[in-house]
């Protein structure tokens, strides 16, 4: 099991590269931050998990120049968007964000994407889209930003992006960055099914029709979409968010269920001073070892 760590990414905690130093000193393969551009004040959009919106959602730094700046610390952390919302820039500049970010980091990218809760915020960015259309435009963005990443010379027509003939660079290390979903209902699981290199939920927001979790039913449905879209489920990695302390009762059983990374983060999405986290870090220490967490 590798394990991976997130963090709120906020100007009032712990910087990005001393973090991200001392997750690769201490065994973990991955480190995470999120992304909200902004969170509108007047919003009728609930929270994805229920209640409050809590107060590090409000303070977020910008993912791209955070993860940067932990390339710069680091040599073999993975670099990870939980998640980019990826409606919420132009295209070419995050092909181009993203690129950059994946050579000064010498390949170390993992883009995890989503489309977001948040009607308002969405709304702020592409007044044009409804929201109810999001999972279409995220698709195409998808296939756009592939193509560009892939082709010397790039365009793309689509019925929500188009591109004239460019050069947009540079290009990604491999000519190709690992986009990850995020994705957990029904029609998230088919469209991570469908065109994701790698799917990444987060454990408690799978639940069965009862409303109850049911990790092991939804990675099953999961599968079962990837062998209707023509792959193989052994080629399509899963990695798990977790937002409570990592059992090893439920280490073992996510590894048994095929998972290959946890992803962890401290115990609340408020704002957290440095000490907060290292502490939490030190908690974790013997959870990472003991399961024997690989770099790379």
């Amino acid at each position: 099991m590798k394990f991976g760590y997130m963090c709120m990414n906020s100007a009032y905690g712990i910087r990005p590269a001393r973090l991200a130093a001392e997750l690769e000193q201490r065994g973990f393969d991955s480190f995470w931050v999120p992304e909200h551009s902004h969170i509108p004040v007047d919003r009728t959009s609930p929270f994805i998990t229920g209640g409050e919106l809590p107060e590090g959602y409000l303070h977020m730094m910008h993912p791209m120049v955070s993860l940067a700046s932990a390339a710069s610390a680091t040599t073999r952390l993975k670099l990870g968007t939980g998640v980019c919302l990826l409606l919420q820039h132009t295209l070419p500049d995050l092909a181009m964000q993203t690129a950059t970010l994946d050579v000064v980091s010498d390949g170390r990218l993992e883009f995890g994407v989503g489309v977001g809760w948040n009607a308002e915020e969405l709304a702020d960015h592409r007044p044009e889209l409804p929201f109810r259309q999001r999972y279409s435009a995220m698709r195409e963005r998808i296939d756009a930003l592939r193509t560009i990443w892939r082709d010397e010379i790039a365009s793309f027509e689509g019925k929500y992006e188009k591109l004239s003939s460019s050069w947009v660079y540079p290009k990604p290390v491999r000519g190709r960055i690992p986009i990850l979903l995020g994705n957990f209902g029904p029609v998230g699981i088919a469209h991570a099914a469908a065109c994701a290199d790698e799917w990444m939920p987060i454990d408690h927001m799978l639940k069965g029709t009862d409303g109850k979790p049911d990790v092991a039913g939804r990675i099953g449905e999961f599968r079962a979409e990837l062998e209707k879209n023509g792959r193989d489920p052994s080629t399509v990695p899963i990695s798990l968010f977790m937002f409570s302390r990592p059992t090893p009762d439920r280490i073992e059983r996510y590894a048994a269920l095929g998972v290959h990374r946890l992803i962890v983060s401290p115990p609340h999405a408020n704002l957290q001073d440095a000490d907060f986290t290292l502490r939490h870090l030190d908690d974790l220490d013997n959870i990472v070892r003991d399961f024997g967490a690989a770099v790379g």
